[in-house]
């Protein structure tokens, strides 16, 4: 395979149609469903399947043979699936998603989460790396393989449209369409971080995660402060109670021993040699406010805690007035929306059963506490990289980035990923992605490092000429 051909060919459809097609894409506010209650009515959702099924369909000609289908079963999220006929009897599946986050607050002037704008090498806008450029940055990288005649595997490329939800259609899916998928022997996913944008990053785990509402009530309706307070009990007093038995307050460590698992040695020699690689960059990336610092000095410890370690965040809160109307008022109930990120391999499912009864039990001088559990996903750990894939990584790091491969933990969740690795357990993994230092997915001023898509477009169209190689050897 001719890499400078592939590089130009790649980078030039980047330029000339995907950088404009996700301009389009970032406009649209499809956000997930569950923070979009209405999607189905609204009809973004639709309107970005339409745009990104469009430029796909569209290049499918140069793919003889492909087919692409949006799926759509009965009261659940659409997917888009496009099968590429390949050599051989293997298969590769490449996984990407379509929702976003909704829009959050602290967007720099100018920028906002559906207002597209290109700066540089930087396209802002709420979705544009996470995770819209995956099935562009797929289907470049078959499109580069066919324009030089290079064989490869039939090719499976799936995009959902719940994966900010924890992915709760998707097994739905994965089971109406498993007789068309096959058995793949290598996943490639485009959704996961870098730890820079030097050099190609594979993510070797995922955390997985649980959460939900919290709620404390004391009272069927708001009284004087000056009359109940020391008479009826707060319920953010109690509701910070219960929230101590999860967390330490003043370190931030998760308590419950039963949320931890043991850590194996490689994914700790692999978090020396990513902190070594990163530095002080692991935290630098944070919009810190002066004076503030990290949790720890420890850079390995701190690599450790976003990746194998639980941790907790509180990601909303529901009875409190705005301060501007907040009367002398004791409140009848405080609820918070609880974010618990857990081990690659715990169990989600058991860590949300586990967290429901902790904060539920024995309620504080029989306050009413209710959790309502919304999400438990299971994280991931990364099996073995069988040789040629170790060997093609490291290959295409230095062809596309000019720098030797990294590989490290991500603190996020890719709920698909332990998904295909219980179906699939002999199958190979390729997770990678373009959410590097300051690119802020989930939050204010998300943007597409664009050299870095390209890049990752490169290595993933070696890769998968690479899995057809060996196969064929083998």
């Amino acid at each position: 395979m001719d890499t400078a051909r592939l590089t130009r060919f790649v980078s030039g459809l980047w330029d000339e149609e995907i950088v404009p097609k996700l301009v389009e894409y970032i406009r649209i506010p499809n956000k997930s469903p569950m923070f979009d209650k209405d999607w189905v009515a609204h009809g973004y959702m639709d309107d970005a399947v339409a745009l990104l099924s469009g430029w796909a369909q569209s290049k499918l000609a140069a793919l003889p043979g492909a087919t692409l289908e949006v799926v759509r079963l009965e009261g659940r999220t659409p997917l888009i699936y496009i099968e590429v006929p390949g050599e051989g009897d293997d298969a590769v599946v490449l996984y990407g998603h379509l929702d976003k986050q909704p829009e959050m607050t602290g967007w720099a002037d100018g920028l906002g989460p559906w207002t597209p704008v290109l700066k540089g090498d930087k396209l802002y806008g709420r979705g544009g790396a996470d995770d819209g450029y995956a099935i562009f940055g797929s289907l470049a990288a078959l499109l580069a393989l066919r324009e030089q005649g290079v064989p490869h595997a039939r090719c499976v490329i799936l995009i959902e449209a719940c994966e900010e939800s924890g992915s709760y259609d998707l097994p739905h899916y994965v089971d109406h369409l498993a007789p068309r998928i096959g058995n793949p022997s290598l996943v490639v996913c485009l959704d996961s971080g870098c730890g820079n944008y030097d050099q190609l990053w594979l993510t070797t785990s995922l955390r997985g995660m649980t959460g939900g509402e919290l709620t404390v009530q004391v009272l069927e309706e708001g009284v004087h402060s000056g009359d109940a307070s020391g008479v009826v009990p707060s319920s953010f007093r109690i509701l910070r109670e219960l929230l101590g038995r999860l967390e330490d307050e003043r370190t931030g460590r998760i308590k419950p021993q039963e949320l931890y698992v043991e850590i194996p040695p490689q994914r700790v020699e692999q978090a020396r040699r990513a902190a070594d690689v990163l530095g002080s960059a692991i935290y630098d990336k944070f919009p810190f406010v002066e004076g503030m610092k990290p949790v720890s000095d420890d850079l390995v410890e701190l690599v450790l805690n976003r990746t194998w370690r639980p941790q907790l965040a509180v990601t909303g809160a529901d009875g409190l007035p705005p301060l501007e109307s907040a009367g002398n008022v004791l409140r009848p109930k405080t609820a918070v929306k609880l974010s618990l990120r857990v081990p690659p391999t715990l169990s989600g499912a058991k860590a949300g059963q586990f967290l429901k009864r902790l904060l539920e039990q024995d309620p504080p001088y029989g306050a009413r506490v209710t959790f309502k559990l919304e999400k438990d996903g299971s994280g991931w750990n990364a099996p073995q990289l069988q040789p040629w894939l170790e060997q093609a990584v490291a290959e295409a790091s230095r062809n596309y980035f000019g720098a030797p491969a990294a590989y490290m933990g991500e603190g996020g969740s890719i709920p698909f990923m332990g998904m295909l690795g219980e179906k699939f357990p002999q199958a190979q993994f390729l997770i990678t992605g373009v959410l590097g230092p300051h690119s802020n997915a989930h939050g204010p001023n998300e943007f597409l490092h664009i050299p870095t898509g390209k890049k990752v477009s490169m290595v993933v169209a070696e890769v998968v000429a690479r899995h057809y190689a060996q196969g064929a050897k083998g």
